[in-house]
């Protein structure tokens, strides 16, 4: 199968790009320098030129806080850029994989979110990325929308300084005696080599439509941080801050756990709980923590 994977030097791009080779399928690897989303015409040329069966969209501008400061390029690229693929899929027949977010709910749901829930984002990311979900939509049928949470995988992650969640833990761990971190928000920590895998099960199938992809289970990133440090033999003084000790300048969601109600329905869900992810993460990663 020929694949175009659009965002393929990004945390989730780059294993979704070695999954798809893992699985003998020919991919053709599409960075920012190579297309830019928000260009229809050049979305066009570029993948014309590569005539792929599956395009799989993981770019996006994704650091919260630049969105709400540039609601602008953030419609553009989450949005509009998301439609121009859409577009350029419908035309090509190819089938159109492209990554979502939790943040297009609220929190204010006392269970995990399923697909037939209403969304309600509470910030431009969010409004964004649910945008563009509905251009994916109503634009073409061949179509896997794919809502996710709290990525975390090998490769850097720019929106973040090249650290994820797990790495910046362990880097704190070694500069300082004591962390403080968040326990009021519960998300599902995800590992981008787990939906990557996901991405290529579904690609095989013709059940197109929305699903929720995250692993299974949830915490708070206090929880997180906690499994983190036992896992890894981290000596650290770790507490859990006070509800707004940190203040965000940008609204988002206490509560966005997603159930992966479609993925079980038609039997393809891969995902694991949340600890066992994490646990191939570390093991891959082949670490020695020096602690502080």
């Amino acid at each position: 199968m020929k694949v175009a994977i659009v965002g393929a030097e990004g945390q989730l791009g780059a294993d979704v790009c070695d999954e798809f080779r893992k699985n003998s399928d020919e991919v053709h690897p599409l960075s920012h320098g190579d297309v830019e989303v928000a260009d229809l015409e050049q979305v066009k040329r570029t993948l014309t030129a590569v005539e792929p069966e599956v395009i799989v969209n993981t770019a996006a501008f994704h650091n919260v806080e630049q969105c709400e400061q540039d609601p602008a390029k953030s419609f553009a690229i989450n949005a509009l850029g998301a439609r121009n693929l859409a577009l350029v899929a419908n035309n090509l027949g190819a089938i159109l994989m492209h990554v979502s977010t939790d943040y297009v709910f609220d929190g204010s749901m006392d269970r995990p979110y399923e697909e037939q829930d209403v969304p309600r984002p509470l910030n431009v990311y969010g409004n964004s990325k649910l945008a563009g979900e509905c251009f994916v939509r109503s634009t073409t049928g061949r179509h896997f929308v794919l809502r996710t949470s709290a990525l975390y995988g090998k490769h850097p992650c720019r929106a973040k300084g090249g650290l994820n969640f797990v790495e910046l833990m362990l880097k704190l761990a070694r500069e300082r005696e004591e962390l403080r971190v968040v326990g009021s928000e519960v998300v599902t920590p995800t590992s981008t080599a787990e939906l990557a895998r996901q991405i290529v099960k579904l690609s095989r199938c013709d059940a197109f439509g929305l699903y929720h992809t995250t692993a299974e289970g949830s915490c708070s990133w206090y929880e997180f941080a906690r499994e983190i440090f036992m896992l890894t033999d981290t000596k650290i003084r770790l507490n859990m801050a006070a509800p707004n000790e940190f203040p965000s300048k940008v609204l988002r969601p206490t509560y966005s756990v997603l159930e992966n109600r479609g993925l079980k329905t038609i039997g393809q869900n891969l995902f694991r709980d949340w600890q066992e992810g994490l646990r191939e993460y570390l093991g891959l990663s082949k670490r020695v923590v020096q602690t502080a």
